[in-house]
């Protein structure tokens, strides 16, 4: 209690003993003990009232020691099982994690990890198929923000998913102890080291292939390196390496002869005594298709939209943009699919009923030289007003949006559009891809909406400037593909013939290793709602007709989800029925097979050092549990702190002051009413 509260109790206790001196002795002779009875309750009133208009209060503080987190992760992919080091890992974790004197001064949390970071609870399995340090990272630094945290880090080094982790920025400072797991000796080996191609090509076309091959050696080499399309040999050539000259860059143009998914397989002659001959081999694949979808960017201005729509469309070698004026030829029209509109106006009137006439799909994008009278003229799906002024929209995605899958298009930090669209009034169904937010308030009228009718579909944009959108994405994940990606989801979507289609499936027909093999589905009742009751069962036969299975698909937000992980590599067909219903869809996929954590012949240890470096510490060997344990005991940074937590407690409990002061006046009352005294 400060001393100014307690000099305030002292005067609250005199004032009160002077009131009761005023009352009861001042100027009168009544003595006795009922006075001093009345003179006592008098006293304990009015002091309760002064208590409770000061209200002391009392600090109290609490001392506890805060230990320094040491978090433990350890690399759980099938490349430390490949390094025969589990046993190494095992009796390092035992050594580090039940020393006394490192529990003593840590709090120890174990975490494993491969594509995604999770809590070890029974025992390593060393079976991840991928391995992401990165995101193991910086899940730590998040979840231990604004703590005192060590990081011990065992693993190869060899990242397979995701940006390099070395070059990983970090919130804090957090020291970083890299242990170094499995072989470090650098063996002479030649791999192929990536293998690029496009997706798609086209029948009677040539497709190229562009190959990376690296040589770790000393010896001068020559290699031939085979390329096969299903079996079938469609390329050779002899290569040479030294110690110099250790990399090389193969490129062949393929004749694509028939349709179907063609499985590009690559291979480079192995190395006496090679030690790894896993990554002499990369299969990769593509499909030769026989048809195009050709879009027609419509527009009478220039804008870095039509570029930036272009390049996002094209991305999938299937389709075709061209960029017209409204006054364009019309046999231009007739071999067009899908028909974007920019920023329409009076001189898009004939090309506009032609797509009406034909039925095309058409994909209408507004912005501030929109005529809006026009718009309004040519469809029916919304009522548009002139006038408006410009204002800058932003995108959020909506989550229940069903027709295509959104969920992987994220909108942080993207810059708004411009738009001078008036509220959006629907003559008929719409549903909303994109909500509008202006100023942090998010509006009902949409920014990217979809309408269908009995034979066509049309998609609108209220705004300009999409091009920074794909900048964005750029900055927020090094590539382009999430933003092209979304924009192929809309032409896809545009360019189906079915604009009421109840039953929907969305596979790749080549996955690269099973891992990443899923199928999703969608199911629609008669009102074309999303149907969240649903029984769709897949049924799978490979190519050879040796494995079945039966696999429910599983509701996973608004579509159905089936895990295909556990196929093994192979060609496989499979039939999706709703149940209870005559819905069903065929199709085929194939899963390569391909093992990335199987490329590696030793330990990356140079760069795990260069992450020991850029946080201040060393480097660690799995068998010097000793030194790290030094280390860690050693370090000033990361001893135990001493905290402090003040509480202000009032000293006394208003009610029950309040309730104590009402007695003793109310017994003061009724002994002088009872005693006659006024």
């Amino acid at each position: 209690m400060q001393i100014t509260t307690v000099v305030w109790v002292i005067l609250a206790a005199i004032f009160a003993l002077l009131v009761v001196l005023f009352q009861y002795y001042y100027k009168t002779k009544r003595r006795g003990k009922l006075v001093v009875l009345l003179s006592f309750l008098r006293f304990l009133g009015v002091f309760g009232v002064l208590l409770l208009l000061i209200n002391p209060k009392i600090t109290k503080t609490t001392y506890r020691v805060e230990k320094t987190k040491l978090v433990i992760l350890t690399d759980n992919s099938a490349s430390i099982k490949n390094s025969k080091s589990v046993k190494n890992v095992t009796d390092f974790l035992k050594s580090l994690t039940l020393d006394a004197n490192v529990k003593d001064k840590f709090t120890i949390d174990t975490y494993s990890f491969g594509g995604n970071l999770n809590t070890i609870k029974d025992s390593l399995t060393f079976a991840e198929q991928s391995t992401n340090i990165g995101a193991a990272l910086q899940t730590t630094a998040d979840i231990y923000k604004n703590t005192n945290l060590a990081v011990v880090l065992l693993t190869d080094g060899n990242q397979t998913l995701a940006a390099d982790y070395e070059f990983l920025s970090l919130n804090n400072k957090t020291p970083i102890y890299p242990v170094v797991v499995g072989d470090t000796t650098s063996y002479t080996d030649i791999k192929i080291d990536q293998v690029n191609k496009n997706n798609f090509a086209f029948l009677n076309n040539k497709y190229p292939v562009e190959v990376y091959v690296s040589y770790t050696g000393i010896k001068p080499v020559t290699k031939l390196l085979t390329i096969t399309e299903n079996g079938n040999t469609v390329f050779k050539q002899s290569i040479s390496f030294s110690k110099a000259e250790n990399s090389k860059t193969i490129s062949a143009n393929i004749n694509a002869k028939t349709i179907g998914v063609k499985k590009i397989k690559v291979s480079v002659a192995a190395l006496t005594n090679e030690k790894n001959t896993q990554n002499n081999t990369k299969t990769v694949a593509l499909e030769v298709i026989d048809e195009k979808t050709n879009i027609a960017i419509v527009t009478s201005i220039e804008h870095p939209d039509l570029g930036t729509l272009k390049k996002a469309i094209e991305s999938n070698e299937q389709r075709s943009v061209t960029i017209l004026k409204p006054n364009s030829n019309k046999n231009l029209w007739q071999n067009t699919d899908v028909f974007i509109f920019y920023q329409p106006n009076t001189a898009f009137k004939s090309i506009v009923d032609y797509a009406k006439t034909a039925a095309k799909n058409s994909f209408v994008i507004t912005g501030l030289q929109t005529d809006w009278d026009f718009l309004n003229s040519v469809q029916n799906t919304y009522i548009f007003e002139d006038g408006f002024p410009a204002q800058e929209v932003m995108p959020m995605v909506n989550s229940s949006f069903s027709k295509f899958d959104v969920s992987e298009f994220s909108t942080a930090n993207f810059p708004p559009l411009q738009s001078n669209v008036s509220p959006v009034f629907s003559q008929n169904e719409s549903l909303t891809v994109l909500k509008t937010t202006i100023r942090g308030v998010t509006i009902e009228s949409p920014l990217l909406a979809v309408s269908e009718f009995d034979t066509t579909k049309q998609v609108f944009l209220f705004g300009e400037d999409i091009w920074k959108w794909r900048m964005q994405t750029y900055r927020n994940d090094k590539d382009f593909k999430s933003f092209d990606d979304f924009i192929g989801k809309i032409i896809l979507y545009l360019a189906s013939s079915n604009s009421k289609n109840s039953f929907t499936l969305d596979y790749k027909q080549v996955y690269l290793g099973s891992s990443e093999a899923v199928i999703n589905a969608s199911v629609f009742d008669d009102a074309f709602e999303f149907d969240s009751n649903a029984t769709i069962v897949l049924k799978i036969n490979n190519k050879e007709k040796t494995i079945y299975k039966e696999i429910p698909m599983l509701l996973n937000g608004f579509n159905y989800k089936a895990d295909l992980s556990s196929l093994p590599a192979g060609d496989y067909t499979f039939t999706a029925t709703v149940t209870n219903t005559n819905t069903s869809k065929s199709g085929t996929f194939t899963i390569l097979e391909y093992d990335v954590e199987q490329q590696f012949t030793s330990s990356n240890y140079k760069k795990m050092n260069r992450i020991a470096t850029n946080t201040n510490t060393s480097l660690f060997y799995i068998d010097n549990a000793k030194g790290l344990k030094q280390e860690l005991l050693s370090k000033q940074t990361l001893k135990p702190t001493q905290k402090s937590k003040e509480n202000i407690v009032s000293l006394v409990e208003f009610k029950f002051l309040l309730g104590f002061i009402l007695l003793v006046f109310a017994i003061e009352w009724f002994i002088r009413k009872y005693n006659g005294l006024t």
